[in-house]
């Protein structure tokens, strides 16, 4: 069973009838794109997941939650059945590159159903092309199953006072430094970051050949951050809850299990003007 990480090689040994493979590539600036590339070819077997309707619910969008809400736990039961998905079928998911969007999010929302059989592959479908592996374009057929998960809510934070309330978490911020600072904000309508939020942006998280960094080197970088705070403590944050998960992955991936998500993140933080934010590092 992968629990976090799986590379290319370790990918295409698996018999296939033994794992569900997930396309989950995601473009933000080109919505459609994802989709495009998964029908011009994609890692065999691999079904599509499409983050703005598989792995998100945007009617929620109104209600504070972010770019990006949570889908219910019927909802994405549902997406999980229309795939195939039985308990204990081993899960790997994978993005462009290495999970820096989707393919993180889906390995978190089967976390938060309690589920351990999923893991990214590292490198992403950039790793399965450099190692010279098939790719196809039929999209596959599989049978249809029926799902009944439930979502547990101690993964997650959907409250914005909880993030201020005693004991207060660490707050990790998964943006790019510019946008935590307030410098830029390409997506959202205020710049700048939660009151009190680290940065820990998740690129961090990649060595320079774009794959994960080893599984000490991370618990270092992360433990520096943390200081004296437990995994436990820690929440993790972005824009719309989506690259946090990365961080997420990371940490677990380095023996710092435990942490949250504020799912909302910044989107939702500023869906009330009259919340508080910091800019220039403050």
């Amino acid at each position: 069973m992968r629990t976090t990480l799986i590379t290319a090689t370790e990918l295409a040994a698996l018999p296939p009838d033994e794992v569900l493979v997930v396309d989950c590539r995601k473009d933000l600036a080109d919505p459609a794109k994802g989709r495009h590339d998964y029908l011009a070819g994609h890692i065999p077997g691999a079904v599509y997941a499409e983050l703005d309707t598989d792995l998100s619910d945007l009617s929620l969008q109104l209600q504070g939650l972010g770019r990006h809400p949570l889908p219910s736990a019927e909802a994405f039961s549902a997406v999980l059945g229309r795939w195939g998905w039985r308990p204990r079928l081993q899960v790997v998911a994978y993005d462009a590159t290495s999970g820096a969007l989707a393919a993180a999010r889906l390995w978190w929302l089967l976390r938060y159903a309690g589920e351990r059989a999923v893991a990214v592959l590292d490198g992403g479908f950039a790793a399965w092309q450099a190692a010279g592996l098939p790719v196809e374009t039929a999209v596959p057929q599989r049978t249809a199953t029926t799902v009944a998960l439930q979502f547990d809510p101690a993964r997650v934070v959907l409250d914005h006072g909880a993030l201020h309330a005693a004991p207060a978490p660490l707050l990790l911020d998964a943006r790019a430094v510019p946008r935590y600072r307030g410098d830029t904000e390409p997506l959202d309508p205020v710049a700048g970051h939660v009151p009190g939020a680290l940065n820990r942006p998740f690129a961090d998280n990649l060595a320079a050949d774009g794959r994960f960094k080893g599984a000490a080197e991370l618990q270092r970088d992360f433990l520096a951050v943390l200081g004296t705070r437990a995994p436990s403590e820690v929440v993790h944050m972005c824009g719309s809850g989506v690259t946090a998960c990365h961080n997420l992955l990371a940490m677990e991936h380095a023996g710092l299990a435990g942490s949250r998500l504020y799912a909302p993140s910044w989107s939702g933080w500023v869906s009330d003007r009259s919340r508080p934010v910091a800019t220039d590092g403050q």
